[in-house]
């Protein structure tokens, strides 16, 4: 009987974008304050935390860009060397392919009779086997040979739009330490909003996730502010 009204299942669909969001965010709200933080301890002029800010925004960025677009390329290339092996070996060693695939099926609790029907099934194509190895086997899925860019950019931009929250205090106050109150109450809102809302999208108690994220930008800022203060006096 087909059932009328299912239930929902709210589970969240993961993206590569979205990933990219939140680590080119978190980290351009953290980084540039805390540097920002810590040279309102030790100049006394906005500009030069201004321009200081602005600097590793955009060195910030674009490390940040070339990390995401490595680390695409890096699991592509996995992905082909893998894939590569196991068109080997199961052209070299298909007897021992064949038994890792009984083993796999055996572990999901199928019976002798019925994994020896899906083995035949699934070796009889080599492409569908060595699909099955990787991902069942291996549990690597293909990666899109276009992410890598996409994930550079967005992470780059991510982290430019991010840096500049904390330092758009610094353009509407004369003395750093008046950018630093107003960049921390900025900066510390958008991180309990962040926060809030990544771990919603994540599953995690959004309560928690917030404070987790403010706090780690406020204690960043803290330590950044207090060392520069220390080597100034």
């Amino acid at each position: 009987m087909a059932h009328t009204h299912p239930h929902p299942e709210n589970h969240l669909t993961s993206s590569a974008m979205l990933q990219d969001i939140v680590i080119g965010l978190s980290d351009g709200l953290t980084v540039p304050f805390a540097l920002a933080a810590g040279l309102s301890g030790a100049v006394s002029s906005s500009n030069l935390v201004i321009t200081a800010g602005l600097a590793e925004i955009v060195a910030g960025s674009i490390a940040m860009g070339l990390g995401g677009y490595l680390a695409g390329r890096t699991e592509v290339e996995h992905y082909d060397a893998e894939l590569a092996r196991e068109y080997r070996e199961v052209q070299e060693v298909p007897h021992i392919e064949r038994a890792e695939v009984d083993e796999l099926l055996a572990e999901i609790g199928l019976s002798a009779a019925t994994r020896k029907l899906a083995v035949a099934e699934l070796t009889a194509d080599p492409d569908q086997w060595v699909r099955f190895m990787m991902k069942y086997e291996l549990g690597l899925e293909q990666p899109d040979p276009k992410q890598a860019p996409k994930s550079a950019a967005t992470i780059s931009i991510a982290y430019a739009l991010g840096g500049l929250i904390p330092l758009s205090a610094y353009f509407l106050t004369a003395t750093p330490t008046q950018g630093l109150l107003w960049s921390a109450v900025i900066t510390l809102v958008c991180l309990l909003l962040f926060g809030y809302l990544k771990s919603r999208l994540t599953g995690q108690p959004p309560l928690w996730g917030a404070l987790k994220m403010a706090g780690t930008g406020a204690l960043a800022a803290a330590a950044a502010f207090w060392v520069a203060k220390l080597i100034a006096s």
